[in-house]
């Protein structure tokens, strides 16, 4: 679960924020003021503050946010002077924006904000569309506006080339003032609400900020996104009416609530127009008590009634954001709020407690109950009673009435008025961090306890509707002589109260121990009297001041709140706050005083005497020793099953028949498991199966089974068995359990007598070769020392692999046991050093560092159509077309209602949605993209001669397992790679390179074998985003654009491991790569077509190179290990049945005088993805050919057969 942050708001304006990770309110001591609401995304949370002024708080991140300036500089040819900036009237200007349209001099970039900073001054980019230009970066036209090449022609009469400067936010993790617009807004704001990064992935964190005034107008924030986190202006909206709060949900859900209690709902919100278009009007859910509150997520919408009453809407979706009925739910709130996952709080009204609601799942959105979250702030102390009830004398006398009341309080209380020769009042304080009411001496009055009195409703205006709905608390207390004894600290009368202390004695900087806190000022004490009072102890009149009818003065108030007292939250926002059904909170189990808990302890330890320990030692030893005794006795008749030498496992499952027709038939599956004389275990499997009423079998002896793995199947719970032989025809045992717990069973046992066969125990060695299916199954494969021997290397059919639990999609290791892997959903984790997980149990699984694991991926359908000259685009198409509804071969029909999620273990987290960020081509607007028929070249505008076109529908379903990973949070990552060195190696930290989802380069700091996970991000600039990275074993760093160009990096060394520039490679020939690996001298990459090339000329003194070499095609991926051995998924097997994709193999012939290699091995597939050997550093033993002429040389031994040896390996398969 990655960490997250609930923020809330107390009553006193102090913002506090409770991670998914923590047991503690930790407060924001960074703000300036105080706030009324915070409304909060992932990567930041924006607020209103007692000025009424918004503001920004943009959480750190080791990812800079930054944002790109362009402008064109102008030229055009004369026979004069050549190229120049003397340009015709109709021309562009000199200086312009990519259109031409509007003049941007260097001069007229300015920073938006004080929140911004240059990182540098105007450079020119000397990249075009993934090629390097000539010297000074110009690109050539015949005339302004045209198609632009870097080459200079004869007919070239303009040219153009583009000024770069980057700005950087450098207002991290602190509350930044949004800068006003030109034009002043009308009033101030009174409410704020974030959401809609769901709408639009692109451009990248967009977001939609919605506001309300407090004259009920309602505006939106217009150019929110990640290099635009202050967004760019305001937009007012119309309105049916006034509005007095608004709540936004992460998709295309605005609700509203109306002056007059009705509740409005925004319709027509898309990606293209994320402020919607229209209002509609919802009736509040009950018709004599309007509305006052509402909040929205994904798919629900809860309120709030003005008698603070829950209510739930049902039947939300995109398509109908207005709901269809209500339906109330226990508790009453005076605010409520949803978060990511539509997960609920609220503040309750009866205690002002943070509420969580339990229970919500997709399946049942309105959860199940209440539950409070009781975890203490960072400012709590512990207090022991007698502390707790000391007071320290002040030194100074007051009476009259006191009041004290703070802008930006929300909370004021009243005390019984008295005359001057009536009451006195002594006002003390240790520390100025409470307050307390002065003892009164009232000897003829009873004792009368104060009850905390509580602001009730904080909707509209914050801190008028407080103060105006307070109530007054009448006390009498029992009174003191002024004389007596005065205790050392402080009290609290009641929740809601706070007493004005002395000027001259309680807010002392020298009696409060600390600096003082200038956010408290402006107390209002009224018509009081100061008199010099005779008490026991001498009093300094230079220490009391005379408080005049009004005194303002600064309050260092840390901790207004009581011993015993809890917090009273005005507000709350689970906008950045990841929580599921699935995730483990400790936010529900009180605190406990360690001190009084140890004492008791060491105060019950003290009362037991030796004696009596010893005695309770002896009395349970001899009921132990009873127990045992009795215990055995009864079981002594049975055989002990320990020492039988065999046993059988059997049951009934259904097998894929090896012969056609291929179907599923019954079989009764067995495995026999028998121990040798020494020790060891092997077994064997059986499957019986009837041919034409004749009983036979089928056996495969474990010690020869290399790889059990579970099949992607919808329908059936399934799992292949592969032996060297099957491996070899592509063709496993495949087998269908009746339940996937049955299944897991199976292959949990299967496992565990595979691995004893081989005498395989505990984790993954440092120098394991990992690879992962397409389904996501991680496997694992400890290398043999004659895996890279030359010229007789063990065969890649005979490798064994176990599975590791986790899910990932890519994984890559080195030498000294680093392993990181990324999920589905770029989600970045680090291997902990365990083994098992998932659905390995006891003896399969370590008992520690095992921890849970989700991960998200999407699902895809396309929907086809095609153009006829009547209705233009329909689902009606030629009988020799695709599906209308299919995936994306369009040989299989897929439908939303038919598709289900990959594997039963995968569940539906979302609906169906238009995916418009598909590669190649773009989409419209309606996310169509089109071609001349079907199958073709498909783009995203609509031309004369397309006749056909599709859009693709995307639907997001999660996977929670368990395995030996960690996460690390918080970047999304796409690609890693660690620097390949030797399991000697002294290399104290590991470099480690990354690129995020977005196409930013990375590299983590602090990664050793000690600390796998790093410390970390340091930023690496590029100018482009960026897909594939590899670094190899002398720290050459390497790696893809998104446009498929290479780059290498310079200069980059343990002093330097950023290095300092990118040195942009050529491209093969009309080819764009997508992914590089580098190993020791070796680098190697693929191109998006599938062809394998080789980097010629890579020496150390000149390390990018000469020229690209061909060396095979239907390649995936890539792996180049530190010995410059070299993997690779292959697709186009061919098999005993048909061609396999997704084929791991082997360069054989790899060698220094050879690094090429000479041919390939085909070890297990297909259905892999990835694969990495880059941890595999073991230098394989040198192999001493005899000679023939030797009589004294030992008889060659018989190799194993090598298959696939030819030389020519122009193709794989």
């Amino acid at each position: 679960m990655p960490v997250s942050l609930l923020w809330a708001v107390d009553v006193y304006g102090r913002v506090y924020s409770l991670s998914t990770a923590g047991q503690q309110w930790e407060q924001c001591r960074d703000a300036q003021m105080e706030f009324k609401r915070v409304t909060a995304a992932q990567q930041c949370c924006w607020g209103i503050a007692c000025d009424n002024n918004i503001y920004l708080n943009v959480h750190a991140s080791d990812l800079p946010v930054r944002y790109q300036e362009e402008t064109y500089e102008n030229q055009r040819w004369n026979p004069v002077d050549g190229f120049s900036e003397r340009l015709l009237p109709s021309d562009r200007w000199q200086w312009s924006d990519v259109t031409g349209l509007q003049h941007q001099p260097l001069d007229s970039f300015q920073l938006p904000s004080s929140s911004w900073e240059w990182e540098g001054d105007w450079y020119v980019d000397e990249n075009f569309e993934g090629e390097p230009t000539e010297k000074g970066g110009w690109s050539y036209a015949i005339d302004f506006p045209a198609t632009y090449t870097k080459d200079k022609k004869w007919n070239s009469c303009v040219r153009r080339r583009r000024w770069l400067r980057y700005r950087r936010y450098k207002a991290m993790d602190t509350w930044a003032k949004i800068p006003s617009q030109q034009t002043t807004l009308p009033d101030p704001f009174s409410d704020i609400s974030c959401g809609g990064w769901e709408i639009n992935e692109e451009p990248r964190g967009r977001l939609s900020l919605w506001a309300v005034s407090l004259q009920g107008k309602v505006w939106f924030r217009e150019g929110i996104y990640h290099q635009n986190p202050e967004g760019s202006s305001w937009e007012e909206l119309p309105l049916p009416g006034e509005v007095v709060q608004i709540s936004c949900g992460p998709g295309d859900l605005v609700w509203a609530v109306l002056w007059e209690g009705q509740l409005i709902v925004r319709e027509g919100i898309s990606r293209d127009c994320p402020k919607g278009a229209s209002w509609a009007v919802v009736d509040s859910p009950s018709p004599d008590i309007g509305a006052i509150h509402v909040a929205v997520g994904i798919n629900v919408v809860w309120a709030l009634t003005k008698d603070s009453k829950v209510w739930f809407r049902r039947g939300v979706n995109s398509h109908n954001p207005c709901g269809s009925g209500w339906i109330s739910m226990v508790g009453e709130m005076i605010m409520i709020n949803v978060g990511l996952n539509d997960q609920v709080l609220a503040i309750s009204c009866e205690d002002r407690a943070v509420y969580f609601r339990q229970g919500v799942t997709s399946s049942e959105l309105s959860g199940k109950t209440w539950k409070a979250i009781s975890v203490p702030r960072d400012g709590d102390r512990s207090h022991s009673s007698a502390s707790a009830n000391s007071l320290q004398s002040a030194g100074c006398f007051f009476c009259g009435e006191v009041r004290a009341q703070s802008v930006v309080s929300d909370v004021e209380s009243d005390t019984e008025k008295g005359s001057a020769d009536e009451t006195s009042c002594l006002v003390t304080s240790t520390s100025p961090e409470s307050f307390v009411d002065a003892p009164i001496d009232h000897s003829d009055e009873p004792t009368e306890t104060p009850k905390p009195r509580i602001p009730k409703v904080t909707s509209d205006s914050f801190i008028s509707e407080l103060v105006s709905d307070r109530e007054q608390a009448k006390t009498s207390r029992e009174g003191r002589s002024a004389g007596s004894a005065v205790p050392e600290e402080e009290t609290i009368a009641g929740e809601g109260e706070v007493k004005a202390p002395c000027a001259g004695g309680a807010i002392s900087p020298s009696q409060s121990g600390g600096p003082l806190d200038p956010q408290w000022s402006n107390v209002d004490l009224e018509e009081t009297q100061v008199q010099q009072a005779q008490t026991g102890a001498a009093l300094d009149t230079a220490d009391t001041c005379s408080l005049s009818s009004v005194a303002t003065y600064t309050l260092a108030m840390e901790d207004p709140y009581g011993v015993d007292e809890h917090p009273l939250w005005a507000w709350v926002s689970g906008g950045g706050c990841s929580v599921d059904s699935h995730s483990q909170l400790n936010w529900f189990n009180c605190s406990m005083n360690t001190s009084s808990l140890v004492q008791s302890v060491q105060s019950m330890s003290l009362s037991v005497t030796p004696a009596q320990t010893a005695a309770w030692r002896r009395q349970i030893f001899e009921q132990l020793s009873e127990r045992t005794k009795r215990e055995m006795d009864n079981f002594r008749h049975y055989e002990q099953a320990i020492e039988q030498s065999v046993w059988v496992k059997k049951g009934t499952m259904q097998w894929w028949r090896d012969w056609k027709p291929h179907k599923w038939i019954d079989v009764h599956f067995a495995l026999e498991q028998f121990s040798g004389p020494e020790g060891n275990k092997d077994g064997i499997l059986f499957i019986y199966y009837n041919f034409y009423e004749e009983k036979k079998y089928l056996h495969a002896f474990i010690n020869e089974v290399t790889i059990l793995v579970p099949v992607l199947n919808d329908s059936k719970h399934t799992f292949a068995i592969y032996t060297p032989e099957r491996t070899k025809q592509r063709w496993p045992i495949r087998l269908a359990a009746a339940t996937e717990l049955e299944m897991h069973d199976w292959l949990a046992l299967l496992s565990v007598s595979c691995c004893d066969s081989r005498k395989i125990q505990g984790p993954p060695s440092k120098q394991a070769i990992w690879s992962i299916t397409c389904k996501g199954d991680i496997f694992v494969s400890e290398p043999s020392p004659c895996l890279e021997a030359l010229p007789y290397p063990t065969a890649c059919d005979q490798m064994f692999w176990r599975q590791v639990g986790g899910h990932l999609r890519v994984v890559e290791c080195n030498g000294v046991g680093i392993v990181w892997g990324i999920g589905y959903d770029h989600t970045a984790w680090v291997y902990t050093g365990g083994y098992g997980g998932g659905f390995f149990q006891g003896l399969a699984s370590s008992t520690d560092n095992i921890y849970p694991q989700t991960d998200v991926k999407s699902v895809y359908i396309y929907e086809n159509q095609r153009w006829n000259p009547v209705t233009g685009y329909t689902n009606r198409g030629l009988p020799t077309d695709r599906y209308m509804w299919s995936d994306a071969s369009g040989l299989h029909e897929c439908t939303k209602t038919n598709t289900k999620p990959p594997s039963p273990q995968w569940t539906w987290v979302s609906d169906w949605a238009i995916d418009y960020s598909v590669s190649g081509g773009g989409t419209d607007r309606e996310g169509w993209q089109y071609a001349a028929d079907f199958p073709a070249s498909y783009h995203g505008h609509k031309t004369m001669k397309d006749f056909v076109r599709r859009r693709r529908w995307a639907r997001k379903c999660k996977l929670t397992t368990t395995g030996p990973w960690q996460e690390i949070p918080p970047i999304p990552l796409s690609d890693v790679t660690i620097l390949p060195c030797a399991a000697q190696s002294s290399v104290d930290v590991v470099p480690l390179w990354a690129i995020s989802n977005k196409g930013d380069v990375l590299c983590r700091l602090g990664v050793s074998a000690l600390t796998p996970a790093g410390s970390s991000w340091l930023h690496v600039g590029t100018d482009q985003p960026f897909k594939s990275i590899s670094i190899g074993a002398a720290s050459q760093v390497w790696a893809i654009a998104r446009d498929g160009s290479a780059f290498y990096r310079g200069s980059v060394s343990a002093q330097s491991p950023a290095g300092d520039c990118w040195y942009h490679i050529p491209s093969p020939s009309k080819q764009k790569l997508k992914q590089v690996s580098v190993g020791r001298t070796s680098v190697y990459t693929v191109d998006e077509n599938g062809n394998l090339w080789y980097r010629q000329g890579v020496t150390p003194s000149y390390p990018q190179g000469s020229s690209w070499e061909h060396i095979s095609n239907n390649v995936r991926k890539v792996s180049v290990g530190p010995l410059d051995q070299v993997w690779i998924i292959a697709d186009k097997v061919q098999g005993s049945h048909s061609l396999s994709c997704g084929t791991v193999c082997h360069r054989l012939g790899v060698q220094p005088v050879e690094p090429k290699g000479q041919s390939w091995d085909y070890g297990i597939g297909g259905g892999w993805d990835h694969i990495t050997v880059r941890g595999n550093s073991t230098e394989p033993p040198r192999a001493r050919l005899p000679s023939l002429t030797d009589p004294s040389a030992p008889a060659p031994q018989s190799p194993l057969p090598v298959r696939n040896t030819e030389v020519s390996s122009n193709a794989v398969g």
